[in-house]
């Protein structure tokens, strides 16, 4: 049986208000892990083309206020 297959009979085997704690604490890991890669994106200038197109459109007054 693989960590995978482990993991998903003891999901399986939780309470409902287990359950709501592990979702709690899933939800909040891996918006941890998604915040961890933009920032290596960020310092890696993988978003920079992104920056300066959405820079260029907003000095040629393509953009609307929110």
């Amino acid at each position: 049986m693989s960590k995978l297959e482990r993991l998903e009979q003891e999901v399986q085997e939780l309470s409902l208000g287990e359950l709501a704690d592990f979702r709690k604490w899933f939800i909040a890991h891996d918006a941890a892990i998604w915040d961890q890669q933009f920032e290596r994106d960020v310092e890696a200038g993988k978003l920079k083309a992104l920056r300066d197109e959405a820079i260029a459109e907003h000095v040629s007054q393509r953009t609307k206020e929110l």
